[in-house]
């Protein structure tokens, strides 16, 4: 599998700024959560989404046996180590230690990032070393 050209992915991420937050959605410039805005993404730089997303918690703190989200984008998307991903890349935080990764950004720099956040909406922000060492799983768009 051929991963997807990161520029476009940034440009295409970059066109959500802005948009509000609003969970579980994923329409640019209505409404998004953070995976709403890797949804939104993906429709555009590979084209329908494979399967539907159920409903999910939106508790940061959930823990379990598996980690849904990783393995939800295993089945679709290019497994890369967190040290290895860079722009164009997508990555899931783990925010709580002990929990499962629920949390999703694009990379757009060596140093930034797009994500959707509570009370922001999607937004482009500094990736701060708290920000880095949440970072549980890398993966690249793969190409259409």
């Amino acid at each position: 599998m051929t991963s997807a050209d990161p520029t476009r992915v940034i440009i295409i991420g970059r066109s959500w700024l802005g948009t509000p937050y609003h969970d579980q959605a994923s329409l640019r410039g209505v409404g998004c959560d953070c995976l709403g805005l890797a949804r939104g993404v993906w429709r555009e730089v590979v084209g329908p989404e494979p399967f539907p997303i159920p409903p999910y918690s939106r508790d940061w703190g959930e823990t379990g046996p598996r980690e849904v989200l990783a393995e939800g984008a295993r089945r679709m998307m290019i497994e890369v180590e967190p040290a290895a991903a860079g722009p164009g890349g997508l990555v899931l935080f783990r925010m709580k230690p002990r929990a499962i990764a629920k949390h999703v950004g694009i990379l757009t720099g060596p140093g930034t990032f797009l994500h959707a956040y509570e009370r922001l909406g999607v937004i482009e922000e500094p990736l701060t070393q708290p920000w880095r060492r949440r970072i549980a799983f890398a993966f690249l768009f793969p190409q259409t």
